[in-house]
């Protein structure tokens, strides 16, 4: 006579199922190299978007005033990536998401202000990219099509359409491919903008060249802040966490690297583009450098074409914490094995189809990308990407290291980069919202810009 199965038995095989879904889960969050890491920094950070502004926001400061803080942002963002980096499990405990990692720090307020500035920067620069993005496409549907009707709001829709189609991709780490394009092509367009801008900074009467501060006192204060904001949004990389969760081990030590790899091509583009803009232009450049091009026109277009495809992949970065809040909801009593089930595709894709209407919506009608790229990096990044780092490490790391001289002066460098940054926050967000109110008087909403 056989006997029942016992039930210890079953307990054992539904413990080897749990541990092998588990194990699957792992190896798909853990495949990517320190390359895959470089490409997905890279991405984030390195966008046309980013750095095409940047001669406009030195334009703003001057040159002292411009130079020193475009340097200083960028060795204080590198040292945020590393301190953001090093907590990787730094409590025994695999924290997957940035929103995650807060909350093992500060706790509640800690998940729900990070949940917070992540979504203020994911929307705010995907709404900025895709103005960028709509403007790069114009530009070359004007070159073949110099009395064409099509407008900037038509590419708008014409881009956001081609990223509810990427949008329908499972994870960060499915795009690694796209990402690696999109690398590539932020080298592609800085060369080719800068060698641009220095062959029309040559053609341009040198005499003719101002590089001072125009316009009144209280005018100079508030685009000087308007800058900072926008220097804070050319560094924002507020997906850090969820990069490094698609690293395998030794995560800490491919995203050192990664991270390390990523600045070098940061500098090389990020500091020449500025630097080159603002000689070449002077005080009347453009906030999208692009803008102030002339010559020759094949050139720029093979510029916008970089521009565009390069920031199709950031899009995809800075929207995947809005889509992991909704599915962590929608789909929360799911489980591992039935994540590809059709409904589960259905409710991915009306999640992203409002997103993407949402962010169309508000770029077609306020196409006012300088001040959107300044507000974004004033409220969204600085807080992300200066203060919570900085913040973050020294109370996770304070009783490992308290009372050394290491601790003391890491303890008065993250002092004065939090208090710093706090303040540039404030500061940009004030001169982000005045030239919002100023644009909203002088243009219509859909306005071909």
């Amino acid at each position: 006579m056989t006997q029942p199965p016992d039930s210890t038995e079953a307990a054992e095989e539904e413990r080897q199922q749990v541990e092998e879904v588990e194990e699957a889960e792992e190896a798909k969050h853990g495949k990517g190299t320190w390359k895959h890491a470089a490409f997905h920094v890279a991405t984030t950070i390195a966008t046309p978007a980013a750095y095409a502004p940047l001669p406009f926001a030195l334009a703003s400061l001057g040159w002292p005033l411009g130079v020193s803080s475009l340097v200083g942002a960028t060795l204080a963002t590198w040292y945020s990536s590393l301190l953001i980096a090093s907590l990787w499990k730094w409590d025994g405990k695999k924290h997957v998401t940035y929103r995650h990692l807060a909350q093992s720090v500060f706790g509640f307020w800690g998940y729900w202000s990070i949940a917070f500035f992540q979504q203020v920067a994911s929307i705010g620069n995907n709404i900025a990219i895709q103005i960028a993005a709509g403007s790069s496409l114009k530009a070359v549907y004007k070159y073949y099509h110099k009395d064409g009707d099509l407008t900037l709001q038509h590419f708008i829709i014409f881009f956001g359409v081609f990223e509810l189609f990427l949008s329908q991709l499972p994870d960060i780490h499915s795009l690694r491919w796209v990402n690696a394009l999109c690398t590539f092509s932020t080298i592609g367009f800085a060369a080719t903008t800068i060698g641009v801008t220095i062959y029309n900074g040559k053609k341009i009467d040198r005499k003719s060249i101002s590089y001072g501060l125009d316009g009144s006192s209280s005018s100079k204060v508030f685009r000087a802040f308007n800058a900072l904001g926008t220097i804070a949004f050319s560094f924002g990389d507020a997906m850090l966490p969820e990069i490094q969760n698609t690293v395998r081990e030794p995560a800490k030590k491919n995203v050192y690297k990664g991270v390390s790899a990523a600045y070098g091509i940061i500098v090389l583009s990020y500091w020449q583009l500025a630097f080159t803009g603002y000689w070449a232009f002077g005080s009347q450049v453009e906030p999208y450098i692009l803008s102030s091009l002339t010559v020759p026109q094949w050139t720029i277009v093979m510029a916008n074409i970089f521009a565009v495809i390069q920031i199709s992949g950031c899009f995809q970065i800075y929207c995947r914490p809005t889509y992991a809040y909704f599915e962590e909801r929608l789909l929360s009593n799911e489980t591992a094995t039935s994540r590809s089930s059709l409904r589960n595709k259905l409710v991915r894709l009306v999640c992203t189809s409002m997103y993407m209407l949402l962010i169309t919506l508000v770029a077609a009608a306020m196409p006012f990308f300088g001040d959107f790229v300044a507000i974004c990096g004033a409220i969204g990044f600085t807080p992300l990407d200066f203060v919570f780092p900085a913040m973050a490490y020294l109370k996770a790391r304070r009783r490992r290291h308290q009372n050394t001289k290491m601790y003391l002066s890491l303890l008065l460098l993250n002092f004065a980069i939090v208090v710093w940054f706090s303040a540039v926050a404030v500061f940009g967000c004030i001169g982000a919202v005045k030239f919002i109110v100023e644009d909203v008087k002088t243009y219509k909403f859909f306005h071909d810009m």
